[in-house]
């Protein structure tokens, strides 16, 4: 995948995960973005390790990867953010 598709697939992928866990998160739509494409990096390792598969094309497969590694960088942001 290209530099524009992991922007992309980053950007769905982080929305979907403030839509699944709203809440008052600074950084806006920036830190949106970076989630995502770091979701999918993580969600990709996790997956591959896992069996799943990885994060390199753009399907539906991958946006569930990459949304599921979103959430989980999320849910620790939240919790490094409390302390």
């Amino acid at each position: 995948m290209g530099i524009l598709s992991w922007i992309v697939l980053g950007l769905l992928a982080g929305a979907i995960a403030k839509l699944i866990m709203p809440g008052k998160d600074p950084g806006g739509f920036i830190i949106t973005i970076l989630l995502g494409i770091l979701g999918a990096v993580v969600g990709g390792f996790i997956g591959t390790a896992l069996g799943f598969g990885a994060v390199s094309s753009f399907s539906l497969g991958s946006l569930a990867i990459a949304v599921a590694g979103a959430l989980l960088l999320l849910i620790l942001y939240r919790v490094i953010k409390r302390k």
